[in-house]
């Protein structure tokens, strides 16, 4: 049985747009997995420390026939061949790849919570989705696009190819 996933994809490091699309390239070329859709590229402020370039930051929807666990493995094994460095908490990368929605799974797990903690109060995260599909709802069923609002923008734009 496919699942429906929710990825998030940011940069801040060594080319941050390429980094972005290059990711979304090899995440359609995951195993026993399609790339179903993705948003348009937008660039906001970081989260956290200020002290680092603005991010690059898009959303994939993947159809998946992997566990959680085997994604989140695909997702890091991804992240080490962009040559991800973990230096700080929010600091900068090359990539970052978050599991954001996993079907309407709630996971609590030691590697993995889902839906994304952050999920609704990254407006650099809730406003790709939207893109996406305007009447997206969470897990417990509420929408998406009442949040939105609630986000901060870290002055987010959509960013032109």
């Amino acid at each position: 049985m496919s699942h429906r996933v929710w990825i998030g994809l940011g940069s801040n490091l060594d080319q941050p747009r390429r980094q972005v699309l290059s990711a979304l390239e090899d995440l359609a070329g995951l195993p026993l997995t399609e790339l179903s859709a993705s948003s348009s590229l937008y660039g906001s402020r970081p989260v956290g420390p200020q002290d680092q370039p603005d991010f690059v930051n898009a959303v994939a929807v993947l159809d998946t026939l992997l566990s959680p666990l085997a994604l989140l493995d695909q997702l890091q094994a991804l992240e080490q061949r962009h040559r991800r460095v973990r230096q700080r908490h929010w600091g900068p990368r090359t990539l970052d790849l978050d599991i954001l929605l996993y079907d309407d799974r709630v996971l609590d797990l030691a590697r993995l919570v889902v839906p994304h903690p952050w999920l609704t109060s990254r407006a650099f995260v809730v406003q790709p989705m939207l893109e996406i599909d305007p009447e997206l709802c969470l897990p417990d069923g509420q929408p998406l696009n009442r949040l939105c609002a609630a986000a901060p923008s870290n002055d987010l734009k959509r960013l032109s190819l």
